[in-house]
């Protein structure tokens, strides 16, 4: 088996991360190009993978009933998003609300 190369859906275990990795193949019946995925659970010895990140995979022997495969690196990290502080809020929001609380003219009817 060939090393594949996926991205992390699951990391919910310890140790473990869930890995979808995608095909193409051509149909002949059809002469249309057809994307597949399959999810292989990995073990991520570090547990460093996050939800989103492209890793490549590397074959191993058995490693429990569904692991097969061992994280081999971490190619591209996810980008996480991280709310801003409470502590200090921005000018802008301060602005919004206090213009959005003014009164705004109501239409006639002529």
């Amino acid at each position: 088996m060939k090393p594949v190369v996926g991205k992390v859906v699951s990391n919910k275990m310890q140790k473990s991360v869930v890995v979808a990795v995608d095909r193409l193949f051509h149909h002949k019946l059809y002469n249309r190009y057809i994307t597949r995925t399959s999810k292989f659970m990995a073990h991520d010895e570090s547990d460093q993978c996050n939800i989103g990140d492209r890793v490549r995979l590397d074959p191993s022997r058995p490693l429990s009933k569904r692991k097969r495969w061992v994280v081999a690196e971490i190619l591209q990290r996810a980008r996480i998003y991280k709310p801003p502080s409470a502590e200090a809020p921005s000018k802008d929001l301060t602005m919004k609300s206090e213009s959005s609380s003014a009164v705004a003219p109501t239409p006639s009817s002529t």
